[in-house]
């Protein structure tokens, strides 16, 4: 049966192209237990690939048909290719960071087969320290940064002694108990079927009330970009180098820091731990494009993705996310008061979304990303989007392992589109958090001296609020 696909995860598919691959990855370094080497690590994975069993939602392929008047769906694969899916790679000995990241940038530029589920799992082996890589990317149509990050969570344990878990493809512990054929009787004796009608007029009933109050708030939402106040929308974005068309291959760069640091700058700055991220952001773009003779007179603008998903919400799939712009300041030279001028953005604009309810910010934020999806198309627009997107994914926030292999680093990666070449994507992982720059391997330079700009601008906020 093939099930709807809401219209930002269909976007997704949509706009994807040979130049603009549509998935987010992640790629997990994992240091083997004692007395053991990234070989065992590896056989136990091979193990379960044996088995065959793979996640529901990994049994999802994208599909459209007569039926859905050519819209996309969903629709459950029965037979799921691990072969396909999970592929074997290898380093040159020694294998260090530096061509792990480059294997990985060349793995995270190839298309995801769409007649097949859209996911694939590298495991990496030839680290010259003994640990073992594994790179995982998934369509967005399939899951956002927030989903992707559950999902990987579920996968592992707190516990270092845990032994015979799944693998990262197979079905969790928490998914086991409820799994069932689809010929077994529903439980609780009713057919949920029937069940569909009476939710489709709750939604009806709620969608009532939500129009009404849609005009005023994307009106609102223009009118604080006109008044270039924080919000879904920019009018104020500059031209810059990123601010191009691009081509398919990928430059990848990144590096942890301990979030320690980040938050005592925060703290003693009255700000948040993703303002530090911005900030940081916006000295290493500063200097990066300035070293090249190129940055803009006015500041930059970064579009902010924000979760939309209550604290309550089990959802773990698809997209569920707003936009925020937010001035960088890259046009002052003081560390101190790009952190302000990007404080006072982000606050800006979650007051503004708090006014709103999911469905205002869901519409406000598809009316700021419509420069966006026009370049997407290769369709102009007199307006430009922003510049960078940033973005700060939380993680875990404790030690995590698989079958007693620690999990050590773990890196994003993201999607650069046309008008915006480069992606930055941060997440926590125990105690440290993590860095990913993807970009458009024609349009960028390398990207590895971003990184330690990221590095001399944390220090420069640090001397800045006294630490």
């Amino acid at each position: 049966m093939l099930l709807p696909m809401s219209p930002t995860d269909s976007m997704f598919l949509i706009g994807e192209s040979r130049r603009h691959p549509m998935h987010v990855g992640g790629l997990a370094v994992f240091d083997p237990p004692e007395g053991s080497d990234a070989r065992d690590v590896r056989a136990m994975l091979d193990a379960a690939l044996t088995r065959g069993e793979v996640s529901p939602l990994l049994r999802k392929r994208a599909a459209r048909s007569l039926t859905t008047l050519g819209q996309w769906g969903w629709e459950s694969d029965t037979e799921v290719d691990l072969g396909h899916h999970v592929r074997h790679d290898a380093l040159p000995q020694p294998g260090g960071i530096t061509e792990l990241l480059d294997l990985v940038a060349r793995l995270h530029a190839g298309l995801l087969d769409r007649s097949r589920p859209l996911w694939e799992i590298h495991l990496i082996e030839g680290l010259a320290d003994g640990r073992l890589a594994v790179y995982v990317k998934i369509h967005h149509a399939l899951a956002d940064g927030m989903s992707a990050m559950k999902l990987l969570r579920a996968a592992l344990s707190e516990n270092p002694d845990a032994r015979e878990m799944p693998a990262p493809w197979e079905p969790s512990v928490r998914e086991r108990p409820a799994l069932r054929l689809v010929t077994d009787p529903p439980t609780g004796g009713t057919n949920p079927l029937l069940d569909v009608p009476a939710a489709a007029l709750r939604v009806a009933r709620d969608t009532v009330g939500e129009v009404a109050g849609l005009l005023p708030a994307l009106a609102g939402t223009v009118d604080r970009a006109l008044h270039h106040r924080g919000g879904a929308l920019t009018l104020a974005a500059p031209h810059s180098m990123l601010n191009v068309p691009i081509g398919g291959a990928r430059r990848f760069a990144a590096r942890s820091w301990p979030l320690e640091r980040l938050r005592l700058v925060a703290k003693h700055a009255d700000a948040t731990v993703n303002d530090v991220v911005l900030a940081m952001c916006s000295g290493a773009l500063r200097t990066f494009i300035g070293a090249l003779g190129v940055l803009p007179e006015h500041p930059l603008i970064a579009m902010v993705p924000v979760s939309l998903r209550g604290e309550k919400r089990e959802t773990k799939t698809g997209n569920e996310i707003g936009m925020l712009s937010c001035n960088l300041g890259t046009h002052l030279d003081d560390p101190a008061l790009r952190l302000e001028t990007v404080h006072a953005a982000m606050t800006d604009g979650k007051n503004a979304m708090r006014t709103m309810s999911r469905t205002q910010n869901l519409a406000a934020s598809a009316l700021g990303t419509v420069p966006l999806a026009l370049g997407m198309f290769g369709i102009g627009s007199f307006i430009r989007p922003a510049n960078v997107m940033i973005s700060n994914v939380p993680g875990p926030s404790e030690p995590l392992y698989w079958n007693g292999a620690r999990l050590t680093a773990l890196y994003p990666l993201s999607i650069p589109v046309r008008g915006q070449a480069l992606n930055i994507t941060c997440t926590s992982t125990d105690d440290e958090i993590a860095f990913g720059l993807t970009g458009c391997r024609r349009t960028l330079p390398d990207l590895a001296p971003m990184l330690d700009h990221l590095d001399d601008e944390l220090g420069a906020l640090e001397h800045a609020v006294g630490l």
